[in-house]
């Protein structure tokens, strides 16, 4: 059986002959490739059109790494928005002066992030978070800032003075209300230059680590439900 293409074959061959790629000549004549590849077994490249064509094949590979970079960017970037509108939706629902709603969600930080022996702290290398768990110490418990301690964990390359200063930016809080600790394990290794260290952050009124405790566990038995 005659292929429909084969009147194309002549300048197939020709082109391929010149040193064209398989998916230029595909491209440009409409031929499925499994047929350019039977017509061109016996065509051998010279050394030169090889290396022109792996050449060129690096270069559409970089490109289209390039634009693969971009759309799962775009994509990146449209799901973040779309994750933004939904939880302004969530928020628009919700008063956030209300004090029972701002000690539930600290409470249920502190489930998850809080120290459940002898203090009431927390860590975290989030400044966003830290400064949260301050201001709402402040507004539900009265809590000052001269009663605040913060003690840094950082690791062994990291500048100590540098990063009391940052957090002490970032938390509103005087650098007196700051200590630190390097990480002997750390030595070796290199910190990443975003990398802050953690700031465990402590008041002195266990009351308040018990209160928000009980909180958090008696909200997560009440909202149980059987599957």
């Amino acid at each position: 059986m005659v292929s429909k293409w084969n009147e194309l074959k002549p300048k197939a061959i020709k082109m391929r002959r010149r040193g064209n790629s398989i998916k230029n000549i595909e491209s440009r004549l409409k031929i499925p490739r499994s047929t350019l590849s039977g017509w061109f077994k016996k065509i051998i490249l010279t050394d030169k059109q090889k290396r022109t064509l792996h050449n060129k094949s690096q270069i559409s590979l970089i490109k289209a790494r390039k634009q693969a970079v971009k759309w799962h960017n775009r994509q990146k970037l449209l799901r973040i928005r779309r994750a933004e509108k939904e939880a302004s939706e969530v928020l628009g629902n919700i008063d956030v002066e209300d004090k029972n709603i701002l000690e539930l969600s600290l409470a249920m930080l502190y489930l998850g992030e809080g120290d459940k022996t002898s203090s009431t702290s927390m860590g975290s290398s989030n400044p966003l978070i830290t400064k949260f768990f301050i201001n709402s110490l402040h507004k539900l418990f009265n809590i000052t800032k001269s009663q605040i301690k913060c003690e840094l964990h950082l690791r062994s390359d990291q500048d100590s003075n540098k990063m009391i200063r940052f957090w002490s930016k970032k938390l509103n809080l005087p650098l007196t209300s700051f200590t630190y600790y390097k990480d002997k394990r750390t030595v070796k290794s290199k910190t990443y230059p975003t990398y802050r260290g953690v700031c465990v952050v402590r008041c002195g009124k266990i009351a308040i680590q018990r209160r928000l405790v009980q909180l958090s566990q008696k909200f997560c038995k009440i909202t149980l439900t059987d599957p």
